[in-house]
């Protein structure tokens, strides 16, 4: 290292333009990153749907949802496949192996799908995709008075117009059912001119239709050949002829039937604030820039190309963007606070130009890794903000050895390019294997998979790439910009002011450095001396808090749930109950909204004179959305497709002002207080109020699995009345719902007799009740769908399946029960299915200051999961957040050791020792000591994020006792004694293990002390990592020499006993 050293240090110019290529190179590419609230997920899943319109989930199941698991079965690379039976289809979802190759499994399960031949006739083709990651930037409400209709074509039209802005691509249009064309013809007219619905139809298809003829060569040239005949609208197919006669009159299809152009049967209705309402969702794909999106949707809104009709309104629901920089910008100041009380300290124990060059190393870091965030296709995001103030501390650490070492040698008369050269070649082995032992504690971070695999990632690769912008920083840019400072000739030299500030500092610096050498030296000397009852102390340590966690005194939750500034209410009734019930079930959600709302705007007003909440806010709740026939979208997968709605589910959403603007309240205090206020809804089968912007899944959910169908009814049932009777448990609900009533029809003999078959018998009921399909056409941007059926006045009752007329094959009509009978039956809402096997799946929420998910789990688990699997045959499996715990817990298992071995080689090499590191990494278990303490002194419970913030640490706790070992080993090697050697290594190293301690902690103050949902999750790694480094400070100042000493008490001593003796009294 000397050469390089050597060499910037006697060339300032190289060492300015090294800095400056890095803060230029930051720049710029900070100028060029996109800005994200959370990064993109690799979700790792693939979904097949298959429609089969009109079919029972019971008919989806055996047709088709079995014969996709048999043709996916065993599978390479797939390690579950999960499949919900529906009415109208199924859906089966495909989670790949970790590190599956995406699109070589998405072509295979594809091909295996596309090669099943023995799906229905009548269901569609399949859809094969991949699980994208697409995150919403801004939800906008089409408001009016008007119908449906209009608001579609109007909708429709401003999603043309935003999505040819430059930053976006996607933009679903919600809530208002698909186009559809109805031709409607009763029983008697049919019977009148002796027609059928499948006669009709056909008729339709060969009238309209477009069909290319070829081609026609001509000496001239080509020219092209086709027919033209498609028609588009209701009044087209009225002209539409059905039937010619040989006197020359025509039956025109409107003669016939009814045209009815307008929305597919359903119900699906949406309202902002009580107006009727279309939704435009605006989503962000890909590499683009939620931000930049967002401003280009604003602009084109306040542009005068957004031309509404009179009495229609746009307003925006939600704005990703804003709450995106908002976070961004929270934490960013958290992180300006941190870097101005490290640079205080560094100033008050340093001399003033040093602590401004070694403080420089923290933006110059910073700069150096956000040089390299294009290239590792990372994002400016909340994640990477909160990395960056991880680090603030840490990256100071290297610097701070070096500068200190540095200014030493400058106090013993070297010359300042020499004492430059000098110290930093001293530091060099242990500062540089001691960034590389705190990026190998990182590891366990950034091979993490999964759903919490996607936050980890990001913090780790951050911190990794600012250690080692820092650690070039502190070896070649430093030692320079040291070497080459004023120190006299400077401006202010000799004022007042500054004087006073070097007599101020001076006496702080010399009292640390007094402290050092009489305070610190002679209780190191005591503590050596009684170095087995030190150690006994600090076992004794280990042995309790050990005793504490296991005893579950300390509180360990996974995953805490993260609050965000929207609230959804969600109730789901019987399946096929009417839309009137539906609505009734509504209107009292949305009574209890309007008066919660008009409470918090009362409450506003003194939080505004306080000063808690801004004057300038209006309301503390922006906007409600209600939907009756579907939910909200929540982010994730999927959205944007074909969906006429469903009277038995609706949802109200409150979408909330920004934490600060409305004075802090708490989105899950409002939404309890609005779950108090709508109490039970009749009929409803299940209500849940949600104020989560991220979870790691149900706090309680459980997976029932087995094939008897009876077992697992009884098994739910069982667990559900089980979970109700814990206090702080509410919202309970299972995924095991009666569906609608279903008629079975069966063939007569009598009618097997005149040549039908149950085919016949089939398709002409469905053509009757759910109508033959006749053509698709495409209208614009909408797939419309053709239907020919019975008016809506013929298929309302049992009564008219009874009074069907059934065509034969030779044409004659019989009525429906002389040749067919039927049994009325139930259904099933949805069928679940797991690997082969029905599941049903409970779940819950709970109040975690009442009681934890984990120890709901551990009774559940060991009360029902052996008697069930004996008796029952059915496999309790935990889901939900439990499920995620265990998956990354595991992960961690497996990766931590990887990393310990890691640590103790980077250990091993520069001291030559396998037992030295042995005694270094000790400190590690009361790094973490230190974090469990400080959990405890800050009221926080240990979670899932404390665990990674342990782990972070274990490499951050070793570098002080790495310099402090190798500095007693160079004394050792000068001749000087045992204890000699190691009370004068812990003073010359005193100053620099407390200033990186402090600076660490310090950082880290700003965000361990804000109460902010921006940083919430990531605050117990703070805790960790500030906590655990104080601690450990202490056993590196005090228990590492003891046990370098306890070491050679067995290998041997080149002093005397009597040298020591005489050693521990000076």
């Amino acid at each position: 290292m000397r050469t390089p050293i050597t060499w910037f240090v006697k060339n300032p110019v190289a060492t300015n333009l090294m800095m400056w290529i890095f803060l230029a190179g930051g720049f710029i590419s900070y100028n060029n990153i996109n800005q994200e609230e959370f990064p993109d997920m690799d979700f790792g899943l693939l979904q097949v749907s298959v429609a089969y319109l009109g079919a029972t989930p019971a008919e989806s199941e055996s047709a088709v949802c079995l014969r996709i698991e048999e043709a996916l079965q065993g599978t390479e690379d797939i390690d579950e496949l999960t499949s919900t039976a529906r009415e109208g289809g199924c859906d089966a979802t495909l989670t790949l192996a970790s590190g599956a190759d995406l699109n070589r499994v998405l072509n295979d399960v594809k091909g295996k799908v596309d090669a099943i031949s023995t799906f229905p006739l009548e269901t569609e083709k399949p859809i094969v995709r991949a699980f994208s990651s697409s995150g919403n930037v801004m939800t906008l409400a089409l408001a009016s008075e008007t119908d449906d209709k209009n608001l579609k074509i109007v909708a429709e039209r401003i999603r043309n117009d935003i999505i040819d802005l430059p930053e976006v691509s996607t933009v679903n249009v919600e809530y208002i059912r698909p186009f559809e064309i109805s031709i409607e013809v009763s029983e008697f007219t049919l019977r009148q001119y002796g027609l059928t619905l499948d006669q009709i139809s056909r008729a339709i298809d060969r009238a309209s239709l477009d069909l290319p003829g070829g081609t026609i060569r001509t000496d001239s040239g080509e020219i092209l050949v086709r027919t033209k005949g498609q028609v588009y609208s209701g009044s087209e197919y009225e002209d539409i002829v059905v039937q010619s006669f040989p006197d020359g009159t025509q039956l025109r299809l409107g003669q016939i039937a009814t045209v009815r152009d307008g929305f597919e049967e359903g119900y699906l209705d949406a309202r902002i604030n009580g107006v009727n309402a279309a939704i435009i969702d605006v989503l962000r794909v890909g590499k683009e820039d939620i931000v930049t999106a967002a401003e280009q949707v604003r602009e084109f809104m306040a542009s005068a190309d957004l031309n509404l009709p009179e009495g229609m309104s746009i307003s925006v629901v939600s704005d990703s963007a804003v709450g995106t920089q908002t976070r961004i910008s929270t934490v960013a100041k958290n992180a300006y606070t941190g870097l101005l009380l490290v640079m205080i300290i560094l100033a008050l124990f340093l001399r003033f130009k040093l602590a401004i060059w070694v403080a420089a190393g923290i933006p110059i870091a910073i700069a150096g890794a956000l040089t390299v965030f294009p290239a590792m296709d990372m994002t400016i995001s909340s994640l990477t903000v909160m990395g960056f103030i991880l680090v603030l501390g840490i990256v100071v650490d290297d610097a701070i050895v070096v500068g200190e070492r540095i200014y030493s040698y400058e106090k013993k008369g070297y010359p300042k390019e020499e004492a430059a050269i000098e110290g930093t070649l001293e530091v060099s082995m242990p500062v540089i294997f001691g960034v590389l032992t705190t990026i190998a504690a990182f590891l366990p971070l950034l091979l993490q998979t999964g759903q919490f695999g996607a936050f980890s990632n990001v913090i780790g690769g951050v911190v990794v790439f600012c250690l080692i912008a820092s650690l070039v920083e502190s070896q070649l840019i430093l030692p320079g910009h040291i070497a080459h400072r004023k120190t006299e000739g400077y401006f202010l030299e000799g004022t007042r002011v500054v004087l006073m500030w070097q007599n101020f500092q001076e006496k702080i610096a010399d009292g640390m450095e007094h402290f050092a050498e009489h305070g610190y030296r002679r209780a190191l000397k005591k503590v050596l001396k009684y170095r087995y009852a030190a150690w006994a102390t600090a076992t004794g340590v280990v042995v309790i808090t050990m005793a504490l966690l296991l005893s579950g005194r300390v509180n360990f939750q996974f995953m805490p749930s993260i609050e965000g500034d929207t609230v959804w209410a969600t109730v789901r009734l019987p399946a096929g109950v009417p839309a009137s019930i539906t609505e009734a079930s509504v209107e009292i959600i949305e009574n209890a909204a309007i008066e919660l709302v008009a409470e918090l705007e009362q409450e506003l007003i003194p939080l505004k004179a306080s000063g808690m909440a801004p004057a300038a806010t209006e309301r503390a709740v922006e906007s409600i959305l209600t939907i009756v026939g579907g939910t909200a979208p929540r982010g994730g997968p999927g959205g944007g497709g074909r969906n006429s709605g469903s009277s038995d589910v609706a949802e109200v959403v409150l979408y909330l002002t920004p934490f600060f603007e409305r004075g802090e309240m708490s989105s899950a205090d409002i939404r309890d207080r609005w779950r108090e206020k709508v109490g039970t809804i009749a009929d409803a089968i299940e209500l849940t109020f949600v104020s989560d912007a991220f979870s790691a899944g149900d706090a309680i959910s459980y997976r029932l699995e087995g094939r008897n169908e009876e077992n697992l009814k009884q098994a739910s049932s069982q667990l559900r009345e089980e979970l109700m009777l814990y206090p702080g448990v509410f919202d309970v609900s299972d995924s095991f719902r009666a569906g609608k009533q279903e008629v079975q029809i069966q063939i007569l003999d009598q009618g097997k007799t005149l040549g039908l078959t149950l085919n016949d018998i089939a398709t002409q009921v469905r053509q009757a009740f759910y109508g033959a399909e006749s053509q698709r056409i495409q209208r614009g941007t909408d797939d419309i769908r053709v239907m020919v059926r019975y008016p809506e006045e013929e298929r309302q009752s049992l009564g008219n399946l009874e009074d069907l007329l059934i065509r034969t094959p030779s044409g004659a009509e019989v009525p429906f029960l002389s040749i067919a009978d039927y049994t009325l039956g139930s259904s099933y809402s949805s069928i679940n299915r797991q690997n082969g096997r029905r599941v049903i799946t409970v779940r819950g929420d709970l109040d975690r200051t009442v009681v934890t998910p984990e120890e709901i789990r551990r009774e559940i688990i060991a009360k029902y999961k052996n008697i069930w699997e004996r008796d029952l045959d059915v496999e309790l499996v935990v889901g939900g957040e439990g499920e995620q715990q265990a998956d990354s817990l595991s992960e961690l298992l497996t990766t931590f050791p990887i990393a310990m071995m890691v640590i103790f080689a980077l250990l091993a090499i520069p001291l030559k020792s396998y037992v030295q590191p042995l005694i270094i990494m000790s400190v590690i278990p009361f790094g973490a000591i230190g974090a469990v303490f400080g959990h405890f002194i800050m009221g926080a419970d240990l979670v899932f994020f404390s665990i990674l913030g342990i782990i972070a640490l274990s490499g951050v706790v070793v570098n002080a006792s790495l310099v402090l070992v190798i500095s007693i080993n160079r004394l050792r090697e000068e001749g000087m004694g045992m204890v000699e050697a190691v009370s004068r290594a812990g003073m010359m190293r005193f100053r620099p293990i407390v200033l990186t301690s402090v600076t660490t902690f310090i950082g880290l103050v700003p965000l361990m002390v804000t109460a902010n949902p921006a940083t919430f999750f990531i605050i117990p790694m703070a805790i960790s990592l500030a906590y655990g480094v104080l601690f450990a400070t202490v056993i590196t100042l005090f228990l590492i020499p003891s046990l370098y000493v306890m070491l050679h008490d067995f290998k041997g001593h080149t002093d005397t006993a009597e040298e020591r003796a005489l050693a521990y009294q000076h």
